[in-house]
């Protein structure tokens, strides 16, 4: 197996980033469009989103509560991509 089949260290913090970024973006998406939070799916999101931003969930509070979880909740996924990225850079310099 050539090391071209296999993503590299970089490429895999990258889209961890990326990730965790999409799925709070997509909680905030949900939110913002009033998805009802009962849904199984919208639960499940909504559950990892919190999770992963956490440390920033109540960081800022303002009216209205959609801004506030724009806010708080968008600091969250820009600092994953940016921390994520780079890392990620860094790491391809090795």
């Amino acid at each position: 197996m050539s090391n071209r089949s296999r993503p590299s260290a970089s490429s895999v913090i990258a889209g961890i980033a990326d990730l965790a970024a999409i799925v709070i973006g997509l909680w905030v998406l949900l939110y913002v469009l009033d998805a009802n939070r009962s849904n199984d799916f919208v639960a499940f999101v909504h559950d990892i989103a919190s999770w992963l931003a956490g440390w920033s969930r109540d960081m800022f509070t303002v009216d209205p509560d959609w801004w506030q979880v724009l806010l708080n909740y968008g600091i969250a996924a820009l600092v994953y991509l940016a921390v994520g990225h780079t890392v990620s850079r860094t790491v391809k310099r090795w």
